[in-house]
C-alpha cells in the first residue's frame, strides 16, 4: 500500500511529482496550522480556508475553547500569513446550524445521544467543504486530523487509524466514503509524535498558535452546559424518573436532559435498596419518563445501527471486526452483517453505557471499514450481567 495522494506524515513531496492544489481547512488551532504548514513544505499549492460555523461569531465560546469564534478566525489567518499562503474564511453558518445543531437538538429531543463532531465532519468538512473545494479546482482538502489514508495498488483508498492511537481520530471520520477519501489529506496521521512535539514544531515555525489550548467541548455550546442549551431550545417539561420496576423515585425537567449510563446529576431523594449507585437505563421521550437502575442493568450484547456508510466497498455476509462506540472510547470485539440497510453487531463481550444515537465505527485492524448510527440494543438478561 502506498500513501493516498503520495503525502505522507512526514513533509515530503508527491510519490509522482504532482503539486496538488490543496484547500486547508484551518480552525484556528495548532492541529491544523501545522498540518497546512506541512503541505505547503511539501511543495503543494495551498490556500488555507476558516469556516465561519456562527452567524453570531460573539455567541460562541471566547478564548481558545473552540472552533467557532473570531478570535480563532484571526488566529488562523495570522497562522496562514506566517506559512505564506493566501487565506479566506467561508461563511457555512446557515449550513452548520441546519446539519449540526439542529440535528444535534432533534436527536436529544428524540431520546438518543449525538456526535455534533462526527456529523460536522461528514456534513461540513467533507461535503459541503469538499464540494466548493472541488467546484473551485482544489485536488485535496487538508485538515489536522490524526488519521491515514493509504492508496492501494488496485487504485482503491482506505482509512486509517494514526499512527499514534493516543492522538487517533479515525472513529469521528467513520462516516467518510472512498470518493471522499480520495481527495481528503491528513498529514498528522503518520506522526509518531507527542501533542507537545507537535507544539514545539509550531512554535519553531513561528505560529502563534502554539500554545493555544485544545479544544474539547462542544463548540456551537458557548458555556459548556450541555442540558442549558438543549432548556433553551426545548423548553422544561417536569416528568418522573422511575426504578426497573416502574416505581416513581425522583423527578426532572427534561428528559433530554440525561444520556444512557449517566450516574451523576440524577438528583434521586433516597438511595437505591442495597445502597448502590444507579445509572440511566433508558430514556423516553413519548412520556418523558427516565428509567434508572444497577450498573449490571447497562450490560448490552448486540445492537442494531442504521445509516451505515463505508469506507469503500460495504461487507458481504457476517464479519469479524473491532467497534469503537465513543470517540475516546476502547476497542471491543465484534461480529456483525448488513443485513438490508441495517447493521447488526453482537458483542463477543457484553458492553454497558450503549446508547441510541451514538456512531458505531468498525475496525478491520487498523482500518476503517465504516460507520453506523445506532437505533436499538439488546440488553443481557438480569441474571447473565456481570457486576463491576
Amino acid at each position: 500500500m502506498t500513501d493516498s495522494l503520495g503525502f505522507p506524515g512526514a513533509p515530503s513531496g508527491p510519490r509522482d511529482g504532482r503539486r496538488l492544489r490543496v484547500l486547508a481547512a484551518m480552525s484556528g488551532g495548532v492541529d491544523s496550522a501545522v498540518a497546512a504548514a506541512r503541505a505547503a513544505e511539501a511543495g503543494h499549492e495551498v490556500t488555507g480556508v476558516h469556516l465561519a460555523l456562527s452567524a453570531n461569531p460573539q455567541s460562541f465560546r471566547t478564548g481558545a475553547r473552540g472552533c467557532c469564534t473570531i478570535e480563532d478566525s484571526r488566529d488562523a489567518r495570522r497562522a496562514a500569513d506566517v506559512i505564506g499562503i493566501p487565506f479566506y474564511c467561508w461563511d457555512l453558518a446557515e449550513r452548520f446550524r441546519e446539519d449540526v445543531v439542529e440535528d444535534f437538538i432533534a436527536e436529544y429531543e428524540a431520546g438518543r445521544t449525538p456526535n455534533p463532531c462526527l456529523r460536522c465532519n461528514e456534513k461540513i468538512k467533507f461535503a459541503a467543504l469538499l464540494d466548493k473545494a472541488l467546484a473551485l479546482g482544489f485536488d485535496a482538502v487538508c485538515t489536522g486530523h490524526y488519521a491515514t489514508v493509504v492508496l492501494n495498488e488496485d487504485g482503491t483508498r482506505e482509512l486509517h487509524r494514526a499512527s499514534d492511537m493516543a492522538k487517533d481520530q479515525s472513529y469521528v471520520l467513520g462516516v467518510l466514503d472512498e470518493k471522499q477519501l480520495a481527495h481528503a489529506m491528513f498529514p498528522l496521521g503518520d506522526t509518531l509524535t507527542t501533542k507537545d512535539e507537535i507544539r514545539a514544531e509550531a512554535e519553531r515555525r513561528g505560529l502563534a498558535v502554539a500554545k493555544k489550548p485544545d479544544s474539547h467541548d462542544i463548540c456551537f455550546i458557548a458555556d459548556g452546559d450541555t442540558q442549558g442549551f438543549l432548556a433553551k431550545h426545548l423548553g422544561t417539561s417536569e416528568g418522573d424518573i422511575v426504578d426497573e420496576t416502574g416505581t416513581k423515585i425522583g423527578t426532572h425537567e427534561g428528559a433530554y436532559g440525561f444520556t444512557i449510563g449517566q450516574r451523576k446529576g440524577l438528583r434521586i431523594g433516597h438511595p437505591a435498596p442495597d445502597g448502590k449507585p444507579r445509572y440511566v437505563l433508558d430514556i423516553s421521550p413519548v412520556n418523558n419518563t427516565v428509567t434508572v437502575g444497577p450498573v449490571e442493568a447497562l450490560d448490552v450484547t448486540a445492537l442494531t445501527a442504521i445509516k451505515p456508510r463505508w469506507c469503500g466497498v460495504a461487507p458481504e455476509g457476517v464479519g469479524t471486526y473491532t467497534a469503537q462506540l465513543r470517540a475516546h472510547g476502547g476497542e471491543t470485539l465484534v461480529t456483525a452483517e448488513l443485513v438490508g440497510e441495517e447493521l447488526r453487531v453482537s458483542f463477543a463481550e457484553p458492553v454497558r453505557g450503549v446508547a441510541p444515537g451514538q456512531a458505531i465505527v468498525l475496525y478491520d485492524g487498523t482500518r476503517v471499514v465504516g460507520s453506523a448510527t445506532i437505533a436499538a440494543t439488546d440488553r443481557a438478561p438480569a441474571n447473565a450481567a456481570h457486576s463491576g
